[in-house]
C-alpha cells in the first residue's frame, strides 16, 4: 500500500528515505522514492514507523495507516535554526530562545541600530546524547499550528531557554554559531516598558510571516492549503509558474499560517553593516531593510520606540502617547482592527502617521490567536482588474473586504511599475519636505540605493500612487520616474482631526535613506515638522 509521502521542512520530497514500520514483533522496511512516496507491504493499522536520512534528523512516530488517506512524514534538515517566542515583547519581558543544531552552539544577543551592538552572551549549549540538541519538526502542515520547538524535540531541565528583555527598546538579534563554524541569526522585537519618544515604529512581522516558507507554505507558495504530494520540481508544479497570470491566489479560503516558525528570510549575515548593500532576495524588503531606517533614526539623533504589527492588533501600542507613528518598507498585510485603530488616530484623534514604504496595508488578514494568522486573499490577481458587483474597481484585497488602503495613506499599490527601480522627480517644490533640499520643480533625487534586488532609486520593487478613494485634499510632490507611469507618488494631506500623512509610496525608500542626501533630509523634515521640532 501506499504509507505515505515524505518530505523536509520546504514540503519537497526527500527519496531513500528509510522506513522501518513496527507492529508487535513484525518489522516491515521500505525506502521512499523519487517523488517522496513511501510503498510497503502492510495493512491498514496502527505502527511505530521509524524514519531517517543522512543530512536529516531521524525520528520515531506512531501512525494510523489508511489506505485512502497517505501520511506526510516530515524531516528536518541539519541545518543551524532558531527563532524566539514570542517574537515580539516588552523590555523586563521574557522570551523563549528555540534553537536546532545537531552539535554543540553559543548564543548571544545583539541590538540591531546605528551599529551592530553586542549586549551580552547567552552561553554554549550542549548535550550528553548523540545531536540531543536537535528539535523535532510534526508530521504533516505544520505551517498552520507551528513547530513548537523545545516542546516537540530539544528541552532541558536545568539550562534555561528564556531571555529577560533588553529595557532599551529596538531590534534585537541573535547570533547562534555551531561549533563547526555556521552561523545564523534571529531577530528579537522588543518594545519601551512604558512610552519614552514621541515616535513609535512599527515592525512588519505579519508581513515577514507572510513571507516566511518555513514548513512549505507562505502566503506565495502554497497559499491556500498544501497539495497532495510534496513538490519535486517547482517550475513544473508550482501554479506561481505553471499559471500564466501568476494567480496565486485562486481561491475564497486560505488555511493559517503560524508565526511560531523560525523565519531563515530574515537571518543577516555576521559581517553585514548598516550601510552595506542589500543583496538578498527577502532581505530588501524586511527585516534587513528596516534596520536600514532604524540605523538612520538613530544616527540623526531621533529617539523612537519600537513595536511589532501582531502588538499593534492586541492593543499593546498606546498610541495617544505618541506624536508620531511610521511604517517602514512593506507593511503590506493589516488586519480590520489596525486599520480602523490607526485611521481613526489620525482622521479624529490627530495622530501624524509618517508612511516610508509601499504596497502598504493591502490585504486583510485575520488572528485566529497569538499565533495563527489567516491571510484573506480571495480571488485576485494583482496584474488584472477586478471589479464589484456594481462595476467598480477594487483597487485592491483590502479595499475588496473593507476598503481601500488610500482613504488612509493618501496612495494605494498598483501593477504598473513592478520590479523597477527609478529616481523621483521633484513636482511641487512649494512644500516644506523639500527644505533645505535645493530642489526644484523638475530636479530628480533618490537614484542612490542599497537595494540589490531592484536597484535604480528610491521609487521601485513595488509603487503606490493616488487613486480615486485618495482623500479629497491629497496634495501630489514628486513621482517617480519608473516606466510605464508606474513611478511612486509621494503625497501629504490633512485631516479634519488636526491629523496628518505623509507617504512615499516605495518598497525601496528606507534601502535609500543612509546614502542619497535628498531622501534623508525630506525624511527628517517630515519628522521635525511632525514632532513639533521645526528646527
Amino acid at each position: 500500500m501506499l504509507a505515505g509521502y515524505v518530505s523536509d521542512e520546504r514540503y519537497v520530497a526527500v527519496p531513500d528515505a528509510l522506513f522501518e514500520f513496527r507492529s508487535g514483533q513484525r518489522v516491515v522496511v521500505a525506502r521512499s522514492t523519487i517523488s517522496g512516496a513511501v510503498y510497503v507491504d502492510v495493512e491498514p493499522g496502527e505502527y511505530q514507523v521509524v524514519l531517517g536520512r543522512d543530512g536529516f534528523g531521524s525520528k520515531l512516530v506512531n501512525v494510523t495507516l489508511h489506505p485512502d488517506r497517505p501520511h506526510h512524514f516530515r524531516l528536518l534538515s541539519d541545518r543551524l535554526l532558531g527563532y524566539m517566542w514570542p517574537k515580539c515583547t516588552s523590555g523586563g519581558q521574557r522570551s523563549e530562545f528555540r534553537v536546532h543544531a545537531v552539535e554543540e552552539y553559543e548564543l548571544e544577543l545583539w541590538r540591531y541600530g546605528a551599529e551592530k551592538q553586542f549586549v551580552r552572551r547567552i552561553g554554549t549549549f550542549d548535550e550528553h546524547g548523540p545531536r540531543a540538541n536537535m528539535q523535532i519538526t510534526p508530521d504533516g502542515d505544520y505551517t498552520q499550528s507551528g513547530v513548537e520547538w523545545n516542546k516537540n524535540g530539544y528541552h532541558s531541565a536545568s539550562l534555561s531557554q528564556w531571555i529577560e528583555a533588553p529595557r532599551r527598546s529596538g531590534l534585537y538579534y541573535l547570533h547562534a554559531r555551531s561549533k563547526s563554524g555556521e552561523f545564523f541569526s534571529f531577530p528579537w522585537v522588543v518594545s519601551p516598558p512604558e512610552p519614552s519618544a514621541a515616535i513609535a515604529v512599527l515592525a512588519s512581522d505579519v508581513n515577514w510571516n507572510a513571507y516566511n516558507s518555513f514548513g512549505g507554505r507562505s502566503n506565495y507558495i502554497h497559499a491556500d492549503r498544501f497539495p497532495p504530494t510534496p513538490t519535486v520540481n517547482a517550475r513544473l508544479e508550482l501554479t506561481r509558474y505553471t499559471e500564466a497570470e501568476h494567480r496565486t491566489y485562486d481561491s475564497e479560503t486560505y488555511q493559517p499560517l503560524s508565526l511560531d516558525r523560525p523565519d531563515p528570510f530574515n537571518h543577516i549575515d555576521v559581517g553585514e553593516q548598516l550601510t552595506d548593500p542589500i543583496a538578498g532576495r527577502q532581505g530588501c524588503h524586511m527585516a534587513a531593510a528596516e534596520w536600514r531606517l532604524l540605523g538612520w533614526l538613530e544616527q540623526q539623533n531621533f529617539e523612537y520606540d519600537y513595536y511589532s504589527e501582531t502588538q499593534f492588533h492586541f492593543d499593546q501600542v498606546p498610541l495617544d502617547k505618541y506624536r508620531v507613528l511610521i511604517l517602514s518598507t512593506h507593511p503590506e498585510y493589516w488586519s480590520r482592527t489596525m486599520y480602523d485603530r490607526l485611521k481613526h488616530w489620525v482622521h479624529v484623534d490627530g495622530g501624524r502617521l509618517i508612511y516610508l514604504g509601499g504596497n502598504g496595508l493591502n490585504c486583510e488578514v485575520e488572528f485566529l490567536d497569538d499565533r495563527r494568522i489567516v491571510y484573506q486573499n480571495t480571488r485576485w490577481s494583482h496584474s488584472e482588474p477586478q471589479y464589484a458587483d456594481d462595476g467598480r474597481e477594487w483597487e485592491s484585497r483590502f479595499d475588496k473586504r473593507h476598503e481601500s488602503e488610500a482613504n488612509l495613506l493618501g496612495v494605494a499599490f498598483t501593477f504598473a511599475g513592478i520590479m523597477t527601480g527609478a529616481p523621483y522627480r521633484v513636482i511641487d517644490d512649494q512644500h516644506w519636505c523639500f527644505a533645505g533640499t535645493g530642489l526644484k520643480e523638475g530636479d530628480t533625487f533618490g537614484s542612490k540605493s542599497l537595494h540589490q534586488r531592484i536597484p535604480g532609486g528610491a521609487s521601485g520593487h513595488e509603487t503606490d500612487k493616488i487613486s480615486p478613494q485618495s482623500p479629497a485634499n491629497v496634495r501630489l510632490l514628486a513621482k517617480g520616474l519608473n516606466p510605464d507611469e508606474g513611478g511612486a507618488e509621494i503625497v501629504h494631506y490633512e485631516t479634519p482631526g488636526g491629523g496628518e500623512v505623509f507617504s512615499v509610496g516605495s518598497i525601496t525608500w528606507p534601502a535609500c535613506i543612509l546614502v542619497d542626501d535628498a531622501v534623508s533630509k525630506i525624511t527628517a523634515n517630515v519628522i521635525r515638522r511632525f514632532t513639533g521640532d521645526r528646527t
